[in-house]
C-alpha cells in the first residue's frame, strides 16, 4: 500500500485524516463507553481523551500540504543551479504504542507517520487493546486505503526482535521503550540500518497537551532529498 498512499496528493491524504476525524466523532460516545468500562476511565476523562484523539487527527490533517514547504528548502549553491531539499516518506514504519492513553497515544502515533506518505505497523499492547479494533473500523469507512494502517495487538517483548531485524521496515517509533528495548531494536535494526525513534512514556493528560503534537513528529519519518536543476547556459 505505501506506493499507492505516498503518490496520492498530499491535499487528498489531509482530506483522509480530516475524513478519520468525522468518523471518530460519529461514533464518539461508543469510544467513551469503552473507555469507561475498559480503561477504567472516569467519564470526563474518557470524553476528554476522545475529543483530543479527533482534534488530532484534523491537527495532523491541517499538516499534510503545509510541512513541506515549512521543511523543505531552497539551498544557496555557488554554481549556477537551482538546489532544492525536499522530504519524502521513508517507507513502511512500525509503531510499538504507548500503554496509556489508549486511544489518544495510539493516534499520536499513527498520524504522523502517515501524513507524509508512510505506511505504519501499530504494535498495541495495553489495558484496552479492543479501542485499537474499533479505531480500525473507524479507518475502514474513512476512505483510508486498505494496507496503509495496520493493527497488532500483542506482548511488544514478543515482538521487539522480529520488527527490528525486518528488512520491509524502514524505520521504527517505540513509546515507552524499556533500556533492554531499546538495545534489542537497535541491535537488530543496525545490520539494514533501519531509523529509529524513541519517545518517552506520558500519562493521558500530557498526551492531551499540546507538547504532544507537532510537525516536528513528521520529520523522523521522512527523508530529505537533494535535487540540483542548472540555470542558463
Amino acid at each position: 500500500a505505501q506506493d499507492g498512499w505516498s503518490s496520492r496528493s498530499a491535499f487528498n491524504r489531509g482530506q483522509i485524516l480530516y475524513r478519520m476525524g468525522e468518523m471518530l466523532e460519529s461514533r464518539r460516545q461508543a469510544f467513551v463507553d469503552t473507555l469507561v468500562d475498559t480503561a477504567g476511565y472516569a467519564p470526563d476523562a474518557a470524553g476528554a481523551e476522545v475529543g483530543a484523539a479527533i482534534d488530532r487527527l484534523v491537527y495532523y490533517a491541517g499538516w499534510t500540504d503545509k510541512f513541506a514547504q515549512v521543511f523543505g528548502s531552497i539551498n544557496p549553491v555557488a554554481s549556477s543551479h537551482f538546489d532544492f531539499s525536499v522530504p519524502e516518506p521513508s517507507g513502511v514504519v512500525a509503531a510499538f504504542c504507548p500503554e496509556a492513553a489508549p486511544l489518544l497515544g495510539l493516534v499520536s502515533c499513527m498520524a504522523p507517520i502517515i501524513v507524509p506518505g508512510n505506511t505504519v505497523i501499530l504494535v498495541v499492547e495495553n489495558d484496552a487493546p479492543t479501542l485499537a479494533l474499533d479505531l480500525a473500523e473507524v479507518l475502514d469507512t474513512s476512505d483510508l486505503p486498505g494496507g496503509v494502517v495496520n493493527i497488532l495487538t500483542g506482548h511488544r517483548e514478543e515482538l521487539r526482535e522480529h520488527v527490528g531485524g525486518h528488512r520491509d521496515v524502514d524505520a521504527i517509533l517505540s513509546v515507552g521503550a524499556s533500556t533492554e528495548e531499546r538495545t534489542i531494536l537497535e541491535r537488530e535494526g543496525a545490520e539494514s540500518v533501519t531509523r529509529m525513534e524513541f519517545r518517552p512514556g506520558r500519562s493521558p493528560a500530557e498526551w492531551r497537551a499540546d507538547e504532544s503534537q507537532s510537525p516536528y513528529w513528521i520529520t523522523p519519518f521522512v527523508e530529505f532529498k537533494t535535487t540540483w536543476h542548472p540555470v542558463g547556459r
